[in-house]
């Protein structure tokens, strides 16, 4: 078979949108010609590599105030630039991943009559699947639950995808602080997390007296805060693309609770503290920690109750040594690695791959 089914992939903003879409795209790459529409100005250009043929619009996230419904019927007019672009493309399927981006493009696509398949990755669909879900040929699903949110849609439980380096086993990077004191890998997500950057900047004193050693991942955030240097127990980055050789090799992960870092920790089997962001639309991220909290694997904290005094306790009683059989043991610590064997696992990118070359066409 000639390689001349062209694919359309829409999947712009935030590592949770961009990185499903990219494990996806490397799993079906020697099947598709792949082309990516992304946003300008967003962290597409910095992940997507130049075989997928980016190309951005200039779209802007709508802002809540008065003007708000005028800023999506702006998002809706871009539909007509997204139907240049899949005809002269010669598109033959729309793969998509929510945000932004994803409403024009599933316009576009079935004014023209172009299969559409999304994938929703959180566990309370976004406002493009809940509204725009119906018009696509399938809904696939990060979370089983998610289904009953969309009784009008094609679902099919598939799964988040995650990168390459989540499937096999990585070294811990020769950068991490060394020594013996348990390993906290603390992630403000893409774009950062300031409330998280904050609370661990206030007890950063009781972690070095307490000997944890700390991986600090800020994010693409401004702040002023991190004048912080890295020391013998702490080293903080911008962002790193071992994340997975972290995760897997540290002792806890404190983090938002986007549906990509959900999927990582049920893989990696990792307990976790999870902080939502509080101001997500019908407050998914709690609803995706609640996931992990329900089985044992988690503790959840409220971003508004949280405090130095609350944050702190919490880990001196995750960490706290308990004599076990002549042993020193985390017993919390490790009742929670228990409780995280227990959350299913998926083959995500198989059971995607499949459902995108079904529409793969003879020429």
């Amino acid at each position: 078979m000639s390689k001349k089914n062209n694919l359309l992939v829409a999947a712009s903003g935030t590592g949770g949108h961009i990185f499903p879409a990219l494990a996806v795209c490397k799993e079906i790459e020697d099947e598709w010609n792949i082309h990516w529409l992304g946003v300008h100005k967003r962290l597409d250009g910095n992940f997507i590599p130049k075989k997928y043929n980016l190309k951005t619009l200039n779209i802007k996230t709508p802002r809540k105030n008065v003007f708000l419904f005028y800023q999506y019927i702006k998002i809706l007019m871009s539909t007509l630039q997204i139907i240049r672009i899949l005809k002269e493309k010669k598109i033959n399927l729309v793969f998509t991943t929510g945000g932004y981006i994803s409403a024009p493009t599933i316009v576009a696509s079935k004014l023209l009559r172009i299969p559409i398949i999304i994938h929703e990755s959180n566990l309370v669909p976004g406002m493009v699947t809940k509204y725009f879900g119906f018009l696509c040929n399938y809904v696939l699903l990060g979370f089983n639950k998610t289904n009953s949110y969309l009784k009008n849609c094609k679902t099919i439980f598939t799964g988040t995808p995650l990168r390459e380096q989540f499937y096999k086993s990585n070294l811990l990077p020769e950068w991490v602080p060394k020594g013996k004191g348990p390993l906290l890998i603390v992630v403000g997500g893409s774009q950062g997390a300031k409330a998280i950057n904050q609370i661990l900047l206030e007890s950063l004193e009781f972690l070095m007296k307490k000997q944890f050693r700390i991986v600090h991942i800020v994010g693409e955030c401004n702040q002023k805060i991190f004048h912080l240097k890295n020391s013998k127990n702490y080293v903080q980055k911008k962002f790193t693309n071992e994340i997975a050789a972290l995760i897997q090799n540290c002792d806890l992960v404190i983090s938002r609770s986007g549906a990509g870092i959900i999927t990582e920790l049920i893989e990696t089997e990792k307990p976790s503290i999870l902080i939502p962001y509080p101001y997500s639309k019908n407050d998914h991220q709690e609803k995706n920690a609640m996931i992990l909290a329900e089985s044992g694997g988690s503790v959840l904290m409220n971003q508004n109750n949280i405090s130095k005094e609350v944050f702190e306790e919490t880990l001196e009683r995750i960490f706290k040594i308990k004599l076990k059989n002549g042993k020193n043991n985390y017993e919390i610590l490790d009742l929670m690695k228990k409780n995280m064997k227990n959350n299913n696992k998926i083959q995500s990118k198989i059971e995607i791959k499949k459902f995108i070359n079904y529409f793969l066409k003879e020429f």
